[in-house]
């Protein structure tokens, strides 16, 4: 049991590392519920440029959405080393500015691009800031608790990350069809929800400016060349349960980005197949969404400590098992407005939160220590390859077949790798954390 020192500072439960002040502690929380939140508004925003602003037809919105995240994965698999670098050497505090700078960038452009090109431009600017944004939020992450408290800033960040995500999509996705009540046209109305999240993204600038701490960290992290890391990262494969999850990593990226691209869509698209007006396809594509999302944050604390308690591949297991139902289980949706279609968006969201936390706990087992710099970099690039692969197909399926088709793909792909956690758990299960590695892995 340990107590603070009268020279330790923390804020909550949440005991700080010596050189963090309270103030860089709440600035960054504030971050936390701010960040993700203005990342995933992408995408609804996009819905509704398509089809306001650029009247791009229904049945070709699947193919160019997915090519917009192709090109942002592209920009981050390029990007992602460079900026832990430079990260290092000027320090946390610019890099994330500059994210959060280049996101306002992009968020402005977008309802003033008239082209896909245009629109392919401001998405890789997004691209950008998002490569500076989530490095700084998972950089402070760590560098900001004492080590004994580590594992509680994660929680209440990953809390803020998904509160953020509901609030904020919520309250900017339904801004165009309040304006439009008001007497704004369509077009007027997307324009002012786009600049307003810019400007979000531009306070938030100002905030971080004012409240992170500056200076570079005392100890660099070493962060190897792309090319080791891949050498060191294909090495370690060996280990059945590293390459378990690296597979695991492949999908569960896919599947974030599979929900956070093609759900809204979907709902969007079907509602304006309905006779809705844009404004209120996208508000109603958002609420379907939001009911995902509320699903899986209220889920993570649920599944979490079970994890911590089973052994890691058994737990990877029925993480990917209760993704693929969640994803297989949307062939039984028709129309996504259909008021019994909310429990399968339920189950998409637990599926989806489970192969995520899941694909995380069981590489924090299994990286070792002396590399894990480079495993840990193998684990995201397969992500980053699943997220390119699966958005890209997913948008001509989606369509060329059905807006269903892409989940249904992605719950085929949990189910392969659920069978292959079945097989590891049976030939190379590894060990049950104790109570104390649970924690920290």
């Amino acid at each position: 049991m340990h107590t603070t020192t009268p020279n330790e500072k923390k804020i909550g439960p949440v005991i700080l590392a010596p050189e963090v002040m309270p103030k860089n502690a709440w600035t960054f929380l504030y971050a936390a519920f701010v960040s993700i939140g203005l990342v995933t508004f992408v995408s609804i925003g996009q819905a509704y440029i398509l089809n306001e602003h650029l009247h791009i037809p229904i049945d070709q919105q699947g193919t160019i959405s997915g090519n917009l995240v192709f090109w942002t994965e592209v920009v981050a698999l390029l990007f992602f080393v460079p900026a832990g670098v430079v990260m290092d050497r000027i320090g946390r505090k610019p890099v994330y500015i500059a994210g959060m700078l280049l996101l306002a960038i992009s968020y402005s452009l977008y309802p003033y691009s008239t082209t896909i090109a245009a629109l392919t431009l401001s998405r890789v600017i997004y691209a950008l800031g998002i490569v500076a944004v989530t490095a700084g939020l998972a950089t402070i992450m760590v560098d900001y608790p004492a080590e004994r408290s580590r594992g509680k800033l994660i929680a209440v960040t990953g809390f803020l990350n998904g509160l953020g995500i509901v609030t904020l999509n919520q309250f900017f996705g339904g801004m165009p069809e309040k304006l439009i009540a008001r007497g704004f046209t369509g077009i007027e109305a997307g324009t002012i929800a786009h600049l307003s999240i810019a400007a979000l993204a531009l306070v938030t600038a100002l905030v971080l400016a004012f409240g992170l701490k500056g200076g570079t960290p005392v100890r660099k992290e070493e962060r190897p060349p792309l090319k080791a890391l891949l050498r060191s990262g294909v090495a370690h494969a060996k280990n059945p349960r590293i390459l378990l999850s690296y597979g695991a990593a492949f999908v569960a990226r896919g599947d974030q980005s599979i929900i956070g691209t093609f759900l809204p869509l979907w709902g969007i698209t079907a509602g304006i197949a309905m006779g809705m007006a844009p404004a209120e396809a996208v508000r109603k594509g958002t609420l379907i969404f939001i009911i995902s999302q509320a699903a899986a944050l209220l889920w993570a604390p649920v599944i979490g400590p079970l994890i911590d308690r089973w052994n890691r591949v058994t737990a990877l297991t029925v993480c990917m098992g209760l993704a693929t139902l969640g994803y297989l289980s949307l062939v039984f949706i028709d129309n996504p407005h259909d008021g019994f279609s909310i429990i399968f968006f339920v189950l998409l969201g637990i599926g989806q939160i489970s192969s995520f936390l899941g694909a995380q706990s069981l590489i924090g087992q299994e990286a070792p220590r002396a590399e894990r710099g480079s495993v840990i970099g193998m684990f995201n690039i397969s992500g980053a390859v699943g997220i390119l692969i699966i958005t890209t197909i997913g948008g001509r399926m989606f369509d060329m077949f059905s807006p269903k088709a892409p989940f249904l793909v992605v719950g085929a792909i949990n189910m392969l790798v659920m069978l292959g956690g079945i097989y590891v758990r049976l030939k190379a299960p590894g060990r049950v954390p104790a109570r104390e590695e649970g924690q920290a892995a």
